[in-house]
């Protein structure tokens, strides 16, 4: 089992950053491995919403599926895959903190076959990641480019 969580603080409301954070037409923006993101299902995002993701990872192209399985508008937003080496659950939460939001991203999944052995260096390596895109995600709304 993988269970990687970080959060960031972000000095703008929860608002914009639940807003621009869980629109999946951003996630290229503001995740480093994700090349693409292409609707399976008719938007909005809704529960039961599925996207089609690219993405590298360790030096390898990953296509996958997730399918939104809760939504809680500017609070929380859960997503998940069943397919592939390494079914994956990811979630994002939201709080108010001080000046801006808190905001927590945690990916947490059962690899399996080869991608079990490397599950013991697949965590330091999805933190590394997520930390850099959760800054990345800091600097493009505290900027104010979206």
């Amino acid at each position: 089992m993988v269970d990687v969580q970080t959060e960031i603080h972000i000095r703008v409301p929860r608002a914009d950053v639940a807003g621009y954070a869980s629109n999946p037409d951003n996630a290229p923006q503001w995740y480093q491995n994700i090349d693409s993101a292409r609707w399976l299902s008719e938007p909005p995002l809704r529960i039961g919403s599925q996207l089609a993701f690219s993405a590298r990872f360790l030096g390898r192209t990953l296509d996958y599926s997730y399918e939104f399985t809760e939504l809680v508008p500017q609070e929380k937003l859960v997503m998940r895959t069943s397919q592939g080496p390494f079914p994956m659950q990811t979630t994002y939460t939201w709080s108010d903190a001080g000046d801006g939001t808190l905001m927590t991203l945690r990916n947490n999944g059962e690899p399996r076959g080869f991608s079990a052995v490397a599950s013991v260096l697949m965590a330091p390596m999805m933190r590394r990641a997520m930390r850099k895109d959760l800054a990345k995600l800091k600097e493009i709304l505290e900027s104010g480019l979206p």
